[in-house]
């Protein structure tokens, strides 16, 4: 038996860090959303007791480093699961840029074989399991738009934000999320405005939302890669209603809310950046 399953990327509106955690990691508070740029993975049962990884792109590993294997792993030990499945990757969230490709994947994963092994397991039980393997799983699991807290697994569904485009320019380079954490000065930025921005998405206020957007990430990524903030500036420059950094970067999103302006900013950042996209928002999570 076969199963496609889509695995949306996610950008994020808002990204606040409130501290270091004793185990580590940061508390945060973010609120993201899904966009129509997916992945798509193809779910195969194998006789064999193995766990196959199969991608056209090389910066997909085929081992235990990439989160779906983890995920068909963790869902194999935990339940006694004897049966072997081959994961296909068609790959087209580009890879280590701050848009949760691998997290989804991952999420893409658990529900696909959730089905596939008639595990009879809820979107919030497998969120939970999610957050095992990572910080954006369980957001992911769901997807949708949603405040995540702690370390991203603490998840509030929110309504999707009013309806627009979204522009994605990602510069030739891999951000180390461990990295950009690490360089993080708690003292040396402005904390977003994340109940202001929950109001602005339950009154459908695009211009406020374009207003309080915020990423406190973007106070160490933006310094490290001047390509980056490059990209930012002229996202604004050529007509964007908001230009942000999604994640720890390096890719760039732009909210756009009137097709006319879309081509040119497009045209334009194609002129220094290779990969540009044009998708639209979901913000409404996908039935599981």
């Amino acid at each position: 038996m076969k199963l496609l399953v889509k695995a949306p990327a996610k950008i994020n509106l808002s990204l606040d860090v409130l501290g270091k955690r004793e185990d580590g990691y940061h508390e945060v508070e973010m609120i993201m959303t899904t966009i129509d740029l997916s992945d798509h993975l193809e779910l195969s049962e194998l006789r064999e007791n193995e766990i196959k990884i199969v991608s056209q792109n090389r910066f997909v590993p085929d081992d235990q480093r990439n989160l779906a294997y983890q995920a068909a792993r963790l869902l194999k030990e935990r339940y006694g699961i004897r049966q072997g499945v081959e994961i296909a990757i068609d790959k087209v969230i580009p890879v280590a840029a701050g848009l949760a490709g691998g997290s989804s994947d991952a999420a893409a994963t658990l529900r696909g074989l959730n089905k596939l092994w008639n595990l009879g397991l809820s979107l919030d039980e497998l969120a939970e399991l999610g957050a095992e393997i990572g910080s954006d799983v369980s957001f992911c699991v769901y997807g949708g738009t949603a405040l995540a807290k702690g370390r991203g697994e603490k998840i509030t569904k929110l309504p999707a934000p009013p309806n627009c485009w979204v522009i994605l320019a990602k510069p030739p380079i891999g951000v180390s999320t461990a990295e950009i954490y690490k360089q993080l000065d708690l003292n040396q930025f402005v904390h977003p405005d994340i109940n202001g921005m929950i109001e602005a998405i339950r009154g459908q206020d695009f211009q406020k939302i374009c207003r309080l957007a915020g990423n406190v990430l973007e106070s160490v990524t933006l310094k490290a890669y001047p390509q980056v903030a490059h990209i930012k500036t002229q996202m604004k420059r050529f007509g964007a209603d908001l230009a942000l950094m999604s994640g720890s970067g390096p890719t760039v999103f732009g909210l756009v809310q009137y097709d006319s302006r879309l081509q040119r900013i497009y045209n334009g950042l194609r002129g220094f950046c290779g990969q540009v996209f044009t998708v639209r928002l979901i913000g409404e999570r996908e039935q599981s």
